[in-house]
């Protein structure tokens, strides 16, 4: 009898371990990162500056700005971040999905900051990074479009839109600029996309503007 009384405790406790097991909530994150390729490169060159600061990165190659607001709320407001850090709309420039206007991208990227905000999620609107010209797009693309002075009218929209709507704005344009409109010849190998060490000089400027958010 005092051996079964036992057996009984012991799958009691082993259910209610169980139960309570299945029913914890998972760690919210402090931020979520929101992107391109730019992104997918930054979680997969720096995997413990995500990990070791409780972040998430959620950058899909060659998206532009109406994908990632098509996944927003799977990708960013499921998750619950305290944070969400968007850094989007080269790749609109690129016309990787047809030609958009700015107005057109800075709507979708002010959606995704009104989602966020109804959800009591802060927001960080990031610049676009330098770029002169888009080495999978045409020479005659590059010379109607001038990608270099299309970012930085984006950039000045994003700007603005973050001073007015309650959101931080991080400019990682002005250090990463060659002062012609193109990433610095030792940061990036094709002019769009970060060398790893270069990620580093984001990661400054971004950090403490999560943790400042989220009150740490």
């Amino acid at each position: 009898m005092k051996r079964l009384f036992v057996l009984v405790l012991f799958s009691s406790c082993f259910f209610i371990s169980l139960a309570k097991e299945q029913n914890r909530q998972p760690v919210r994150p402090d931020a979520v990162f929101l992107g391109n390729s730019i992104t997918q490169n930054w979680r997969n060159f720096h995997p413990d500056f995500f990990t070791l600061n409780n972040y998430v990165g959620k950058g899909i190659g060659g998206e532009v700005t109406s994908q990632m607001l098509n996944r927003f709320r799977q990708d960013v407001l499921g998750l619950e971040p305290c944070v969400v850090v968007i850094l989007a709309g080269t790749n609109d420039i690129a016309q990787n999905q047809g030609y958009v206007t700015h107005r057109q991208i800075m709507d979708n990227i002010a959606s995704m900051a009104d989602l966020a905000r109804f959800h009591n999620i802060r927001v960080i609107l990031c610049s676009v990074l330098p770029a002169e010209m888009y080495l999978w797009r045409s020479e005659e693309f590059n010379r109607e479009v001038l990608p270099g002075q299309a970012i930085q009218r984006l950039n000045d929209m994003i700007r603005q839109y973050a001073l007015e709507n309650d959101c931080e704005y991080v400019d990682f344009w002005t250090p990463m600029s060659n002062g012609k409109g193109g990433m610095k010849e030792e940061l990036s190998s094709d002019g769009v996309h970060p060398h790893p060490d270069a990620y580093f000089i984001m990661e400054e400027l971004v950090t403490p503007v999560i943790r400042r958010l989220c009150g740490q």
